[in-house]
């Protein structure tokens, strides 16, 4: 069987740039759009098309966002690999056998797919758009039906030519938005064959109305078709992403379902009988037939060199389309005013300068997420302060605008050396509060920019009262070690910051860089400058991975205190005193070797059971400081100080290190939540 397939890299297409600004509803446009519909309906179909058969190969992730602004890449949860017959009859009859399904759980979870996310979609939806068996959204009108040219407006793109063996086919992108935006309706790009109107490709989004699901936040599709034989467009590959978010609380947690299809291998006008198409229309076969299935590779090779789950793709780009063509519609079904907070101790929250402290905020949102307007507020029970942050957001393509007044307790450390949550239980019980805190108090404006697909720059311009804070509780059990006295002077800054942002966990390889370059001026008169910089590199050496994470700084004179280095003890050099020691200049290396070791899978639920590895993690690590800041109890380190230790990781959330500081001669032992979720807690 002689096949052509367009193999439709649409990224010149699909480019918000290139959306020509013609005028809606054109006659050239119309008359398209009832080309289109009466191809599909059938009026000019090639009636030498009776039935077909086709395999189709598929990968269904579930996937996880944590962090602040969501801007992080999501991290895989859980992978299914699914194998599939696929029949097709005329006029509209279709069945869908999954003959092959295995899975594989990174972390705990009891997900279990709807019926019609287990297969693709044929006849392109027909004349009603359903997904999640009707859960999801139903009965939105497709904009080819023969309803189509009453509900839809209509808009002419670009015209690209595909070169095929035997002739050249010139696809014309039609883009499509409601009549109406209050009803269930998709937003989104149809491409046409210019001879034929054949549908060749879809990329489209919904209207908020067409969410049934109150937690669904947005759902994108493409559709793309191939010309087999030189004369059927039939399905050839797939994307469904479905974005999830809680319905009464703003936090920096989301779900994803992401669905990837190739099909191939078609057979065409086999002589399929009526009766095969009975009954439901995804079946099984048996549970030991789907175990048994050959596949070619290990599951773990097939995600990491075919899907990549966790890599951000071209659903994103859908996405941009959509809002391009909705203008200033929200495409998002989330409710615009919720509750909102940036991580669960945001809550609640313990630390010796507030004590037990409570906190809310809301969270008011316009434009879907292009614009936003975000209040927090919490009161500590022990120094009987109201602290506080208001800001509001303006997205426009890569870029935002953040304007916002605070008054906050921070941390002196650059980068985060336990979860918050686990920091408050410790502080509240035990009497280990592993934070140096001040008060700040000002307003900043910050504009950023994404760079590539993972990088952002961003520039700040602030105003700052910066304010020491003394021990004002008590623990449970032991006693507070003395906050330093980091007050100071007031102070004028500016800002530039660089991001490479993390793949997260589930990958062979990644990279992450942050780094920042700030100036001040004192009142009074003082300036000093400060450059900071972290990272870390993970690659994948045999069936193991080699993680080094690196970070530093340096300072210029007359640096407050508040901006100094710090060094030593817990996620910094286990088996050191904690934040013995700081400076005007740090660094510090560690080096991690990555295990995967067999270990026992446990039932979590009906559908699910916890990964069957745990990760042993030796590491050794190495740090210093040096020029000590007047003001602050941090002594420069007398040469290189080093850690040898053990890390253990199980689920991809739970982590124990045992540190031996080769200088002290003593073990410490850590344990935590993996710092993927430090954002969110």
């Amino acid at each position: 069987m002689r096949v052509a397939i367009a193999a439709l890299a649409l990224g010149a297409l699909g480019c918000p740039g290139a959306l020509s600004a013609q005028a809606w509803n054109s006659n050239d446009a119309l008359a398209l759009a009832r080309r289109a519909v009466l191809r599909r309906s059938g009026a000019a179909a090639d009636t030498s098309l009776h039935d077909y058969k086709a395999q189709a190969h598929g990968f269904l992730f579930f996937l996880g966002a944590f962090g602040q602004g969501l801007a992080d890449p999501p991290r895989l949860v859980k992978a299914d690999q699914l194998e599939l017959e696929v029949y097709w009859r005329a006029p509209a009859s279709s069945k869908q056998r999954v003959i092959g399904w295995r899975d594989q759980a990174l972390l705990p979870t009891d997900i279990n797919y709807h019926r019609d996310h287990l297969g693709i979609v044929q006849n392109n939806f027909g004349a009603a758009i359903r997904l999640g068996e009707g859960d999801e959204v139903r009965d939105v009108p497709h904009p080819l039906a023969p309803a189509g040219l009453q509900v839809y407006d209509f808009a002419l793109g670009d015209t690209t030519a595909i070169v095929l063996p035997e002739r050249e086919v010139r696809v014309i992108a039609l883009r499509v938005r409601p009549k109406d935006f209050s009803l269930p309706r998709i937003v989104g790009t149809l491409y046409l064959d210019a001879e034929t109107a054949d549908l060749v490709r879809m990329a489209f989004n919904f209207t908020p109305r067409s969410y049934l699901d109150p937690e669904l936040e947005d759902v994108s599709i493409e559709l793309d078709n191939a010309l087999w034989e030189q004369r059927y467009w039939l399905p050839y590959r797939q994307e469904l992403e479905i974005r999830r978010r809680a319905t009464w609380l703003d936090v920096p947690v989301r779900g994803i379902i992401r669905a990837r299809w190739e099909i191939d291998g078609y057979a065409f006008n086999l002589g399929l009988a009526n009766s095969w198409f009975s009954g439901d229309e995804i079946t099984f076969l048996p549970k030991a037939e789907r175990d048994s299935f050959p596949w070619r590779e290990p599951l773990a090779s097939a995600l990491q060199g075919v899907a990549e789950p966790v890599r951000q793709n071209d659903l994103e780009r859908v996405r941009a389309e959509a809002e391009q063509i909705a203008g200033h519609r929200a495409l998002s079904g989330l409710k615009t005013r919720r509750l909102g907070v940036r991580g669960v101790s945001d809550l609640l929250h313990a630390n010796r300068v507030e004590g037990l402290a409570l906190g809310a905020g809301i969270v008011l949102r316009g434009g879907g997420e292009r614009r936003e307007l975000r209040a927090l507020t919490s009161y500590g029970f022990a120094d009987h302060r109201a602290k506080g942050a208001l800001a509001a957001v303006e997205r426009g393509g890569r870029g935002a605008l953040e304007v916002g007044v605070y008054r906050e307790v921070r941390d002196v450390g650059d980068s985060p050396v336990i979860a918050p949550l686990v920091n408050s239980f410790s502080s509240q019980e035990f009497g280990r509060d592993y934070g140096d805190y001040y008060q700040a108090e000002g307003a900043r404006v910050t504009y950023r920019h994404g760079v590539g697909v993972r990088g952002e720059w961003r520039a700040t311009v602030g105003r700052e009262l910066i304010g020491s804070l003394p021990v004002v509780a008590a623990p449970a059990n032991g006693t507070f070690r003395p906050n330093p006295a980091l007050g100071g002077p007031g102070v004028d800054l500016v800002q530039l910051g660089f991001e490479r942002r993390s793949e997260g966990f589930a990958v062979r390889r990644d990279l992450h860089l942050e780094s920042v370059v700030e100036a001040g001026r004192l009142d009074g008169g003082a300036t000093y400058w400060r450059i900071w910089g972290a990272g870390h590199v993970l690659v994948p050496a045999g069936a193991t991975r080699l993680l080094i994470r690196a970070q530093g700084g340096a300072a210029g004179p007359d640096l407050p205190a508040h901006r100094a280095f710090v060094l030593g003890g817990r996620g910094t050099l286990l088996g050191e005193d904690f934040r013995r020691w700081g400076g005007a200049r740090m660094a510090l290396l560690h080096f991690e070797w990555r295990v995967p070791v067999p270990f026992v899978a446990l039932a979590v639920g009906p559908y699910a059971r916890t990964p069957r590895t745990l990760t042993l993690a030796p590491f050794v690590a190495v740090g210093s400081t040096g020029r000590p800041v007047a003001g602050t109890p941090w002594a420069a380190t007398p040469g290189p100080r080093a850690t040898l230790g053990l890390g253990l990781e199980w689920l991809g959330v739970l982590r124990c290190d045992m540190g031996f500081g080769t200088a002290t001669r003593r073990l410490a032992v850590a344990l935590d939540v993996t710092r993927d979720f430090w954002g969110i807690l």
